[in-house]
């Protein structure tokens, strides 16, 4: 068994990968491409207005057709209706945009997070709606517990990932109520029961856990953060993507599991030097769990990813 560790600095300039068992011969691969917060409101939104959704994802796109699939953390709902939480920061862009961002290659958008709620339960029932129409995969969205929390699917061949996406943090103003439009928001015991049963029902299928966790603006992870992450790996996931600290963590790995503690923003308008560095992950998954990984790194420029030359 081969393990990894990096620790990301404001230079990263590497591509590592690691795998939990040996490949088989002439096997389809599964890729994935994983990325932080993207943000569509603020100081995004007049650049968006003017340019379009497509020139925020131009100079990543030789990463984005290099992938099977594209999952993104929308911070943002897509909704043309105003029903504003009471929070300190509400976004929200237009609904159009969904179809523009499937065309600028997104086929998946993590919803469980802390600001797609950001218009009530109709701007979030509305965001599903639109990403679903448009041909992107929504995840960690429903109406019950068993709903947002069950895994997408990604197949190819006889290679399968499943993606589970949960936010692991208090809603600002916001609380669970069963049988209306939510995210995941299970505590961290039921996240770990949830995937150790479907490893258990599904043991060739990769594992991914995608979650919204940590301190913003730390740049080493928190206490709870390790310890959910041992647990993830404990109950069998393969890898474990995350956001929310709007800089970026250290990736590693627990034994097999890739652990990207903090991919960092990806579209964003915010200014701190720390908060324009960003990574994405790309996942390489063959049948029978062999996953590799890729870092690529990249900075923000202009409220949009550039990659950084190796």
């Amino acid at each position: 068994m081969k393990s990894c560790s990096i620790a990301l600095a404001a230079s990263l300039l590497v591509v590592s990968s690691c795998s939990s068992s040996p490949p088989a011969a002439e096997e389809e691969q599964l890729s994935i491409l994983f990325t932080g917060d993207v943000l569509l409101d603020r100081g995004v939104r007049p650049m968006t207005e003017h340019r379009g959704v497509a020139w925020l994802f131009d100079s990543v796109q030789t990463a984005f057709r290099q992938a099977d699939a594209v999952v993104i953390n929308l911070e943002c709902p897509l909704t043309d209706t105003l029903s504003p939480v009471n929070k300190r920061y509400i976004f929200r862009a237009d609904a159009r945009w969904a179809e523009e961002l499937r065309r600028a290659g997104i086929t998946h958008a993590a919803m469980a997070n802390n600001h797609t709620n950001d218009q009530g339960r109709r701007g979030l029932l509305a965001t599903y709606t639109h990403l679903s129409e448009a041909g992107i995969t929504p995840l960690g969205f429903g109406t019950s517990y068993q709903q947002q929390s069950a895994p997408v699917i990604l197949q190819k061949g006889k290679t399968r990932a499943a993606l589970f996406n949960a936010a692991m943090m208090t809603l600002e103003n916001w609380h669970y109520v069963e049988g209306k439009p939510g995210i995941c928001q299970p505590t961290a015991s039921q996240l770990v029961q949830t995937v150790a049963a479907y490893r258990a029902q599904h043991p060739e299928t990769a594992i991914v856990a995608v979650l919204h966790w940590g301190v913003e603006f730390n740049s080493m992870p928190s206490l709870s953060q390790r310890m959910l992450a041992r647990q993830l790996a404990d109950a069998g996931a393969d890898a474990i993507i995350g956001h929310h600290p709007h800089v970026t963590q250290p990736v590693d790995t627990i034994g097999h599991t890739l652990v990207c503690y903090s991919l960092g923003n990806f579209v964003f308008d915010q200014h701190p030097p720390l908060t324009r560095q960003c990574i994405m992950v790309r996942l390489n998954v063959k049948a029978g769990k062999h996953v590799t990984y890729d870092i690529i790194p990249a900075k923000i420029e202009g409220n949009r990813p550039m990659p950084v030359p190796r």
